[in-house]
């Protein structure tokens, strides 16, 4: 039986070598009244060194697709994807089955791997022993366009 997984992820290298440093407002943002304090921003963030704990290990992906909806991951969002981390049963992973990458949460029932989608119009996935398959890396930021 041939699979087809429900998202595919481009991906891409971090460039951590430069700095971009960013006003940074850290009394929280009103989201009734403005507040004028914000006039006197003077701290900085710089996303790079927020984002990416181990740089030689993190990739950015792409999402295509919809299997992650309801987790608040969707089409054409950037993950954050750290291969150095652990996999865990319950965490969104990038994982390459049969030939393609996907995203989808990974979940160990009865010692059975399962790729479990967040979106009721995707069936999960039982990682097979037969599969290629490798746990590629683990979704640590989704980065999305509003």
């Amino acid at each position: 039986m041939s699979r087809k997984p429900s998202n595919s992820i481009e991906i891409y290298h971090v460039d951590t070598a430069t700095e971009l440093e960013l006003p940074l407002v850290t009394e929280g943002i009103s989201a009734g009244f403005p507040s004028p304090a914000l006039d006197f921003v003077d701290q900085t963030i710089d996303l790079n060194k927020q984002l990416i704990r181990h740089p030689s290990a993190t990739f950015y992906g792409r999402v295509k697709g919809l299997s992650l909806k309801d987790a608040g991951i969707d089409d054409d969002d950037l993950l954050i994807i750290d291969r150095s981390l652990e996999p865990e049963s319950g965490k969104i992973a990038v994982c390459y089955i049969d030939g393609e990458f996907t995203a989808k949460r990974i979940e160990v029932k009865n010692k059975e791997l399962w790729l479990m989608p967040e979106n009721e119009a995707y069936p999960p996935l039982k990682v097979s022993e037969d599969s290629n398959f490798v746990i590629w890396g683990i979704v640590t930021h989704v980065i999305k366009s509003l």
